[in-house]
């Protein structure tokens, strides 16, 4: 791999870790305001908005400078919504601050590896970039999840300075300070990401043009035969993926009686799984292959449901691992053929556009059928085993579904056969 690629990998890093431990500091906060439980799950909610909202202008945005420019940017506004939540703007506003920062940033993030990287080499890239940002949802978490350790927040708060008086007074505004450290660090790796020297098409002035624009896309990627399964599939991966984030936690305090602390190192434990399944899946499946890893999805679903028997940390993790493992497995081949075919099809930067608002119409609506179910005051038993039925049938559906595809394209070929004798 070019040296570039790893100022690229290192740039996305620190900016995930700082996502994630955000999160948990997020959560905390909500819950030091003594906040309704039903408001946790709102925090994914108000962090895609800008996803779904911004769709069809940050496709157009990342396409119409550097994408290192793209980045710096992006992690600015991540800065600025991370001193809102310092200066106690309600935390669920303040994360979705950090979400338009995301929004921005995810295009340029992706867009740059089809720039950057020959197509052969996409499937491994994509493995390193999954992987790597799962290690950094996992040191992420166990980070926020460290940072409101009262025993070990304490120590850090007692830290005194000689002749400087920092301000920071509570464990939230310490935790902050971390977490807008990493972002930092992020933005000045951005800065030394290689130029690709790709043209750059100045941004339309006019917002229906781009409105129009980001239709015809999405249109295009849902019909084209293997953009629609590999859409379909990373659409519902990371739905599931943001509501498990959640499903984890709740069910690590009703089921193994841990706290926020611990059962935020139990998501970092899902992560870990992620991180090996896609390493493997880096290594065995090639962009030819990748549709032969469906079936994956729906064993996933189906694992899911064992959650509900386990009432030990000595068995959980295991379990989680291997949950994380299959969906690391299936979807970073299927990424690796949505970005070949977006690219082919519209260019980087619109295709990311495209795959984010449907993945992050996902989460919204996941996440707010958990809302939905916590408000109710379902049983998280009840909450796991919905959610693994609802992936696996999905899954079931997509693979029915690129069958039938592939049936019409062979009678195609062999009416073309015909017809040439």
């Amino acid at each position: 791999m070019p040296f570039g690629f790893y100022i690229i990998m290192a740039a996305q890093f620190f900016s995930a870790l700082a996502d994630n431990a955000l999160l948990i500091v997020a959560i905390a906060a909500l819950r030091e305001m003594q906040a309704p439980p039903a408001y946790e799950p709102l925090l994914k909610t108000f962090f895609t908005v800008s996803y779904v909202a911004l769709a069809a202008f940050v496709g157009a945005f990342a396409d119409s400078m550097p994408k290192w420019r793209v980045m710096f940017i992006s992690n600015t506004i991540k800065i600025i919504g991370c001193a809102m939540m310092f200066f106690a703007v309600n935390p669920l506003l303040a994360y979705a601050v950090v979400g338009l920062g995301a929004a921005a940033y995810s295009p340029a993030k992706y867009g740059i590896l089809t720039e950057y990287l020959p197509h052969r080499l996409l499937v491994i890239a994509n493995g390193w970039i999954e992987g790597l940002t799962v290690g950094a949802i996992i040191l992420g978490v166990v980070i926020g999840g460290t940072l409101i350790q009262p025993a070990i927040a304490h120590r850090l708060l007692g830290l005194d300075f000689p002749l400087i008086d920092t301000g920071i007074d509570t464990v939230g505004e310490m935790a902050l300070c971390f977490v807008s450290a990493f972002y930092v660090v992020a933005s000045i790796f951005n800065l030394y990401v290689p130029d690709t020297g790709v043209d750059h098409k100045p941004l339309h002035k006019n917002p229906w043009y781009l409105i129009r624009e980001f239709n015809h896309c999405l249109t295009l990627l849902w019909r084209d035969r293997l953009g629609q399964v590999s859409l379909a599939v990373t659409t519902l991966f990371w739905g599931a993926g943001a509501t498990l984030q959640f499903i984890v936690i709740k069910w690590a305090e009703v089921s193994l009686n841990l706290d926020l602390s611990k059962s935020s190192m139990l998501q970092g434990v899902v992560a870990v799984g992620v991180a090996l399944g896609a390493v493997a899946a880096a290594k065995a499946i090639t962009l030819r292959k990748s549709v032969k890893v469906i079936p994956l999805g729906i064993a996933m679903g189906l694992i899911v449901l064992v959650m509900n028997f386990v009432h030990h940390t000595w068995l959980a993790v295991p379990l989680l691992i291997i949950i994380g493992a299959l969906s690391g497995y299936f979807v970073v081949p299927m990424n690796a053929l949505l970005q070949h075919r977006g690219h082919i099809l519209m260019g980087a930067g619109h295709s990311i556009a495209v795959q984010n608002f449907n993945e992050n119409l996902s989460i919204l609506a996941m996440t707010g059928l958990y809302y939905v179910m916590v408000k109710a005051n379902l049983s998280i038993y009840w909450v796991i085993t919905l959610f693994g039925l609802f992936v696996s049938a999905s899954m079931m559906l997509v693979k029915r579904r690129h069958e039938a595809n592939q049936r019409e394209h062979d009678d195609m070929v062999h009416l073309d056969d015909h017809a040439m004798h």
